[in-house]
């Protein structure tokens, strides 16, 4: 089954409007006097923390009530967040960028170890391209704006080729991999799971994943507004995110299974992904922060981005 984890137009705007239906409704039930935790998730691992029930059941004591609310797109995930729908999510290394740029009041309040493996770019069986150098001139498609345009640009200056060098086609990951399939374009920039679903459906080969290019980490997000007078609750929300990731890094065979239902996949596409995850939340400090400021200045440079970010002061702070 090809991954479908990108909406229409339709349907993320359709998204957007219900999270903020449903984000309204919390506020004021918070407004009633009870706190609220309001967590905004793509589908993973987020689905299997909400179906163990252990955030809530640690946040009982302190009278936070917990809510989820589903999304399909990182972007629509940072709307929900600058209009005041959700407290708290994960997402991918570059929308930040994006919601930072157009003013959302978005801070870092935890991330992932380095991920690098679970991005990469690929080739069709049989293709004549055996190394980033023979790119020069092919055509290279991958989701605009995304972390994997970031990996492209860095692996092609660190292979001595300058990013005007290939012909990118900007596509959706659904999309990309029917262009993929049919021979229209030369080479896919992705990422996980639509990374294993086209290794193991289609006999995608990698020419370079971003090992030893590119960090690519998972960001956890709230709002400065929210980090300032929640620090209790955040503090036990990142600490239930590490313990299902401890839980999968020990139980790959089984968290593989709950992966597959929650994403409509094969077990041995999920099982592929779980394998070449380093699990684990650290706090995100200056370093951290320094890798998503030359995201930021990268994109300034492809012309993406409106204005220059400084994003010293993107972390919330004590949260341990």
């Amino acid at each position: 089954m090809t991954p479908q984890h990108l909406l229409t137009r339709r349907k993320i705007l359709a998204t957007a409007a219900a999270a903020t239906a449903i984000g309204a409704g919390t506020s004021a039930f918070a407004q009633s006097g009870q706190r609220v935790l309001r967590v905004g998730h793509q589908k993973g691992w987020f689905n299997i923390l909400k179906g163990r029930g252990t955030l809530e059941q640690k946040l009982a004591p302190l009278g936070v009530k917990v809510s989820w609310i589903e999304f399909n797109a990182g972007p629509v995930q940072l709307e929900a967040l600058n209009v005041g729908s959700i407290d708290f999510g994960d997402v991918g290394e570059a929308p930040p960028i994006f919601a930072q740029a157009a003013g959302t009041p978005l801070v870092y309040a935890g991330a992932t170890q380095p991920r690098p493996k679970l991005e990469a770019l690929i080739l069709p069986p049989g293709s004549p391209v055996k190394t980033v150098a023979d790119l020069k001139g092919k055509r290279v498609a991958f989701n605009k704006g995304s972390n994997v345009q970031y990996f492209l640009a860095k692996l092609l200056e660190k292979k001595g080729l300058k990013y005007t060098d290939v012909q990118t086609v900007f596509l959706s990951p659904p999309d990309a991999r029917a262009a993929f399939e049919k021979g229209a374009i030369d080479a896919w920039v992705i990422w996980d799971p639509f990374l294993a679903a086209a290794q193991k459906q289609l006999g995608a080969q990698i020419l370079a994943d971003a090992q030893g290019v590119v960090n690519n980490r998972l960001y956890y997000f709230t709002s400065r507004d929210y980090a300032t007078n929640n620090t209790d609750v955040l503090k036990i929300a990142l600490k239930e995110v590490d313990e299902v990731e401890k839980w999968i890094s020990k139980n790959k065979d089984a968290a593989a299974v709950e992966l597959s239902k929650v994403l409509g996949l094969d077990k041995s596409i999920t099982e592929l992904f779980i394998n070449r995850t380093p699990f684990g939340i650290v706090p995100v400090n200056s370093d951290i922060l320094a890798e998503q400021q030359q995201i930021a200045d990268t994109f300034l440079e492809l012309k993406l981005l409106p204005k220059a970010l400084n994003l010293r002061h993107a972390a919330p702070v004590n949260l341990g």
